[in-house]
């Protein structure tokens, strides 16, 4: 084949064809990962390759198909995350509980808060950089610019208190 025929001549496209397809399929397959998906793709390729015969120069037409499956995956992927992220925000989420339980929840997490409003910065500081960032005594010394014995005095501080008053409001 030289690159003065046209692609747009029938068996200097199926040459093109037999010569690319494989390669072209193997490179989308192992991208996707499914064998009926690939075989689209490729076949998508070579129909867009067909239609722009005129357009595309025959030394160009493998960087052409290439190019054309690829975009035409990538399209399909983000099209797949805008089509499952809509699917997401409209699922109403169905809640198991009971009403009962729900509004126990509720309260309990309201009577969780006021208790930690009540903690001294110092010990609700030190007490939320443990339990809710999972940080070490260790690295929450370093952090304050403190002892590791005084972040231990603050949580057991803080536990007390805690403690006290969750046991306080009857739960």
């Amino acid at each position: 084949m030289s690159d003065q025929e046209t692609v747009c001549k029938e068996s200097v496209y199926n040459k093109l064809f037999q010569s690319l397809s494989p390669a072209i399929y193997n490179f989308i397959y192992f991208k996707c990962g499914d064998v009926a998906r690939a075989e689209d793709l490729v076949q998508e390729a070579f129909i867009k390759l067909w239609e722009n015969c005129s357009k595309v120069p025959q030394n160009k037409a493998k960087s052409f198909l290439y190019t054309v499956c690829n975009n035409a995956f990538l399209n399909e992927v983000a099209h797949q995350k805008v089509v499952l992220n809509f699917t997401k925000k409209s699922v109403p989420k169905i809640n198991d509980q009971s009403p009962q339980f729900v509004l126990e929840e509720k309260e309990f997490e309201a009577k969780l808060e006021k208790a930690l409003a009540n903690l001294t910065e110092a010990q609700r500081t030190a007490f939320l950089l443990n339990r809710i960032e999972g940080k070490k005594y260790r690295e929450i010394a370093e952090i304050l610019d403190i002892s590791v014995k005084a972040v231990e005095k603050r949580m057991s501080q803080a536990l007390d208190s805690l403690r006290t008053e969750l046991k306080n409001m009857n739960i």
